[in-house]
């Protein structure tokens, strides 16, 4: 037998796993990515050493590495889903409540 709040609790329980997955997501592409602490970075300084002269120059590597903000974004965003399944309500079983008849 169907309870009749049983696709509020799917909803809740879906809700609550999409933020999960958000989050192990997120945190997930942020390590593989780098793992930039400070702000995202479009290019990363790369030093290199002349072989002749021995003297060393830095230039610049065209990369992306996301930084704190995108991690802290989708970890918010996270959050936010998991929040909003709060507001899907659980109502008593009818089925187990009695009327007062006195």
């Amino acid at each position: 037998m169907v309870q009749p709040n049983e696709p509020v609790m799917k909803m809740r329980t879906m809700t609550r796993m999409l933020a999960l997955v958000t989050a192990l997501g997120c945190l997930t592409w942020w390590l593989a990515a780098g793992a930039n602490r400070g702000w995202t970075k479009t290019s990363v300084p790369v030093k290199t050493v002349d072989a002749i002269t021995g003297l060393e120059s830095v230039s610049y590597e065209r990369r992306f590495l996301p930084g704190a903000e995108f991690l802290g974004g989708g970890l918010l965003a996270a959050g936010a889903l998991a929040g909003v399944s709060f507001l899907f309500r659980r109502s008593g079983n009818p089925l187990n409540s009695s009327p007062s008849n006195p």
